[in-house]
């Protein structure tokens, strides 16, 4: 989608702080952290929602799940952990219509969310 701003972001249009990329997969950081370590992961393909995935789109969904996890081993996250949230539709608190993980670390963090 051309005027998304996570396509932009992957397309190296609008700088962002990247942390991880691959040939699918980007990371970078929130520019309005809520935590210590606040992290974005998307799939470099436009996915507006999790409604919106098709037939072999798992094998794009396992990858970012993989990145995730890299990424929070090298962190040294493994030990006091992470939250992993992905909103979905407005109702669920989903900003910018291109899925996306928010890796979220580094505080306590409290049950529920919000």
């Amino acid at each position: 989608m051309e005027d998304c701003l996570f396509c932009r972001i992957a397309r190296k249009e609008i700088p962002a702080k990247i942390v991880y990329e691959d040939e699918e997969i980007l990371a970078f950081k929130d520019i309005n952290p809520v935590a210590p370590v606040h992290l974005l992961f998307i799939p470099k393909k436009h996915i507006s929602t999790f409604f919106d995935l098709e037939p072999g789109d798992e094998l794009v969904i396992g990858r970012l799940h993989r990145a995730v996890v890299q990424v929070a081993r090298e962190m040294g996250l493994e030990e006091q952990g992470f939250r992993l949230v992905a909103n979905c539709q407005e109702g669920g608190g989903q900003l910018i219509f291109h899925l996306h993980y928010h890796l979220i670390a580094g505080r306590p963090l409290q049950w529920p969310p919000g």
